[in-house]
């Protein structure tokens, strides 16, 4: 599987190491994505703490297609409609080692369109 070569492990060290230098204190937006779902967590690095989380195992997906871009449009706005509640405006997003294209970008678009700021 292409998510346990070493190169990728690297390429995502890379981009969450990148993501803590320009968070200054904002809490990170991190992208998981599998064959089947995707998960998006809000994650505060200074004490190590999953703030909020949303993916397509939440009730809110159930009986549904799963692992398309229109469902990723609607995971990203359920985490911003979550750290709205939480009282998080900013966040650094960590694509995690996945490319910015398809779900992880479609994810972004519907964080941001929810109002997250990044």
């Amino acid at each position: 599987m292409a998510r346990f070569d070493k190169t990728f492990q690297r390429s995502a060290e890379r981009v969450r190491y990148k993501a803590r230098l320009r968070s200054s204190g904002k809490p990170r937006l991190s992208v998981f994505r599998s064959e089947r779902h995707i998960y998006a967590q809000i994650i505060d690095d200074s004490c190590g703490k999953t703030l909020c989380s949303a993916s397509t195992l939440d009730k809110a997906f159930k009986g549904g297609k799963t692992a398309n871009c229109e469902v990723a449009v609607k995971v990203g706005e359920l985490i911003a409609a979550k750290a709205k509640e939480a009282g998080i405006k900013e966040v650094v997003f960590d694509r995690g080692g996945y490319n910015y294209h398809g779900r992880v970008k479609n994810l972004a678009d519907g964080a941001r369109g929810g109002g997250l700021l990044f």
